[in-house]
């Protein structure tokens, strides 16, 4: 994730719009020395081609449509959805896309062009959804959102979209990928099954509660500046700043858990136990995909080693894809980071493989 270049997100461009001179000197300048950092996490939340296909205007006739419905009300928050889905009214199976951002920041309109092209290829129409995030809102509710937006696209999607409700998949990358193990458990009925990118089981391990070695490398975050950005109105997707600085302060102390679930690891294990996929497996649990990369950096493999080991004991139907020598985020910026204009075209064969084996594994477990 080495130290990249600022001119990119200094000028203004279409990716940016100019936002760090908006958000203050002190924190901009913040920005710029947590910028390797903030560049992993720029995937969750980018405003990319795919949230331009909201603008009818900017949908070519035979391509995908995209409509943003408000799935759930909470006071002044509305928490809405983006649907996708290629012309015609074929009924079809549905993923339910769930966006990272350490539970912290990130928006729907993160979903990449390069993914959502492949699943709605396969004959899939796209759910991309938002949620409550922390701090201002703390993990039980977040769950509650994951289960509401789940039962509104079973409920509503074969009117709304015409997708078929006994055919649905949830797919999320790291805080989304944790999201979507905890569905495995967490929703009902079901969903046919689950692709969990760098996503991790259990949220009571040091790698949560412990100062993240790379972090900790990086200028220290003061604590004025880190909560200075937090603890706002409730607020359902966000842009990567200036949250980041508040997730970069927790990493650096091993405040995450306790930010996020108002918990502590080590005082209290046994409260955080049903938030933690990995002890939540049983024979019933839905047939899953991770994937993830040997060097993850934010993430460690052993997340997902563990569900795999867990799935195993239980004989749940899995695959487990270990990404050697990639980090976090792989299957977005393979080809190195973005520039003025816009995000590399996927062209890493490893990454193009990974999701011709998600494709697969939807075939065998979902699309029949």
């Amino acid at each position: 994730m080495g130290v990249q270049s600022l001119l990119f997100f200094e000028s203004k461009n279409k990716w940016t719009g100019g936002i760090l001179p908006s958000i203050g000197r002190r924190i901009a300048s913040i920005v710029r020395r947590f910028l390797a950092i903030a560049l992993a996490m720029a995937s969750y939340v980018f405003v990319g081609p795919a949230a331009r296909r909201q603008d009818p205007e900017n949908v070519p006739a035979a391509g995908p449509s995209g409509k943003t419905y408000t799935y759930k009300k909470i006071g002044d928050c509305e928490i809405k959805a983006d649907v996708y889905r290629l012309p015609g009214d074929e009924v079809r199976p549905v993923i339910l896309w769930i966006h990272g951002g350490a539970l912290i920041f990130g928006n729907r309109s993160s979903v990449r062009d390069h993914q959502l092209e492949r699943y709605l290829g396969a004959g899939y129409a796209v759910v991309s959804i938002d949620y409550r995030l922390a701090p201002e809102t703390k993990l039980p509710a977040i769950i509650e959102d994951l289960q509401d937006a789940y039962q509104w696209v079973r409920q509503k999607g074969p009117g709304l979209f015409h997708i078929d409700a006994d055919r649905i998949v949830i797919v999320g990358n790291s805080a989304g990928g944790y999201l979507t193990l905890m569905a495995g458990f967490s929703v009902q009925p079901r969903p046919r099954a689950l692709v969990s990118f760098y996503g991790y089981g259990d949220i009571t391990g040091q790698w949560t509660s412990r100062a993240n070695p790379h972090y900790a490398k990086m200028d220290r975050v003061a604590k004025e500046d880190a909560y200075k950005v937090v603890g706002g109105n409730v607020l359902s997707g966000s842009p990567v700043f200036p949250r980041v600085t508040f997730y970069n302060y927790c990493r650096q102390h091993g405040l995450w858990t306790k930010e996020v679930a108002a918990l502590d690891p080590d005082k209290e294990p046994g409260k955080l136990a049903k938030f933690c996929p990995v002890r939540h497996v049983t024979k019933d649990y839905p047939a899953t995909l991770l994937l993830h990369g040997d060097k993850d950096r934010d993430v460690p493999v052993e997340e997902s080693e563990m569900m795999a080991a867990a799935l195993e004991r239980h004989q749940v139907p899995h695959q487990l894809i270990i990404m050697k020598n990639y980090d976090h985020l792989f299957d977005v910026f393979p080809e190195g980071w973005p520039t003025e204009e816009g995000p590399k075209e996927l062209k890493d064969p490893k990454v193009l493989a990974a999701f011709d084996e998600v494709v697969a594994f939807l075939k065998k477990y979902v699309s029949r």
